[in-house]
């Protein structure tokens, strides 16, 4: 009977979702789309860092489909509520959207709370694609 119950809490905590991560702003490259000569870009963000963040800045490098540098982009995601799922867009200009072969999220430019400005936003920033362009940090 010991075995069973041991089996069952063993079988049980294998459903079980993985643990958070802890505070972390998911940015997800959500999809690219053509816009005249350029290519529009849509993330997807969701602050679930525990606090609003007044500026959020991103060092954005795009790489064409052989890994060489093609541009290099800031882009403002902030205002972001904490606790909200938000939508950014933005256009990459002169940039074919199959062009580009993968995004780096080089580093964070600028990053204030209302408290002042943090130091440690890059570790916060988990990134995923649901295109097949890598979205990577």
């Amino acid at each position: 009977m010991f075995r069973l119950a041991v089996f069952v809490l063993l079988l049980g905590a294998a459903a079980l979702p993985a643990r958070a991560e802890g505070p972390v702003v998911a940015v997800e490259l959500n999809k690219l789309e053509a816009n005249g000569a350029a290519c529009r870009a849509y993330l997807v963000l969701r602050n679930d860092a525990g606090t609003a963040f007044e500026s959020l800045k991103f060092d954005l490098v795009m790489f064409d489909a052989d890994g060489v540098v093609a541009l290099r982009l800031a882009v403002e995601a902030a205002p972001l509520t904490a606790g909200k799922t938000s939508l950014k867009v933005f256009d990459i200009a002169d940039q074919p959207c199959a062009g580009i072969g993968r995004v780096l999220l080089n580093d964070i430019m600028a990053c204030r709370v209302a408290a002042g400005p943090r130091d440690d936003c890059l570790a916060l920033v988990k990134t995923t694609s649901r295109t097949t362009t890598p979205f990577i940090k």
